[in-house]
Order: structure tokens, then C-alpha cells, then sequence
């Protein structure tokens, strides 16, 4: 009977500890959307959590899609330089970071312009919880990285 009751206790650990936790899909796996269908979405989704009206989800594609194309300017220059197998000095890591800030805080004004006050502080409240949530994916993973 003890052989028994260990050979299902060593079954059930076994069991688990074989699943793969598969929380999300592989970057292969996930939908590939158009910088205009991210947009799309991205605006769907601000329209329905925070009830923009009209004049509000005009404003806020116009402030998405230039968002998009500096993005997509800042990834073309990445890969240039990357390209070109140099490293960026500290100094232009600065630089860089500095600009980055500058930029987040126009577009901040910009969403704050276009909001109204209730709307933009649900809006920095969402902001908030999702940077949570990517920080505590970011550290579980570097805590999981060793198990694979």
C-alpha cells in the first residue's frame, strides 16, 4: 500500500512540474498587425475605457499616428547603427534617454490638451497598472529564465 501511495505522489509531482506554463503565445504565434491596425486597436480600446466622443478619437488617431511614426523613425535608426556594428557611447545613450523623456512628456500634454480631467487621470491610472504588470512580467521571467 506505502509503494502505492508513493508511486501516485511521484506521478502527480512529476505531472506538474512537466506542464508548461503557456500563458501567452510565442512572438511567431501572435497576431501580426499593420501600424495602422495597432493604431486602430489601440484606439478602440482608449475610446471604450476611457468614452471618447468624436472630436476626442479624431485628436487622439492624429497624437497615435505621429506617436507611430516616430517609432518607426527611432527603430529605422536603431537598425542603421546596428548596421553599422557601432556601439552607442554613454553619452549618446543620454542624449537619446533625454529626448525620449522630452518626447513622452509632449505627448502626455498633448493627451492631457485632448482629455478631459477625469478622463486623463483614468487614463494615467491605466498607464500606471500596465507599467506594473510589464515590470513584474520583466522580473518573472528573468526569475524563470533558468528553468527552461
Amino acid at each position: 500500500m506505502k509503494k502505492v501511495i508513493m508511486a501516485a505522489l511521484l506521478v502527480v509531482s512529476l505531472s506538474s512540474v512537466a506542464q508548461q506554463r503557456r500563458e501567452r503565445p510565442n512572438r511567431d504565434e501572435m497576431e501580426k498587425l499593420t501600424p495602422e491596425q495597432r493604431q486602430e486597436k489601440h484606439l478602440n480600446k482608449l475610446t471604450t475605457d476611457l468614452n471618447l466622443n468624436a472630436k476626442q478619437q479624431e485628436e487622439v488617431k492624429k497624437l497615435l499616428a505621429e506617436q507611430s511614426a516616430k517609432a518607426a523613425d527611432f527603430k529605422a535608426k536603431r537598425e542603421a547603427k546596428k548596421d553599422e556594428q557601432l556601439l552607442a557611447s554613454a553619452k549618446e545613450r543620454k542624449e537619446m534617454a533625454k529626448k525620449m523623456k522630452a518626447e513622452k512628456e509632449a505627448n502626455d500634454a498633448k493627451m492631457k490638451s485632448i482629455l478631459t480631467p477625469e478622463q486623463y487621470t483614468k487614463w494615467e491610472n491605466d498607464r500606471e497598472i500596465r507599467k506594473e504588470k510589464m515590470l513584474e512580467k520583466r522580473e518573472e521571467r528573468r526569475r524563470h529564465k533558468g528553468d527552461y
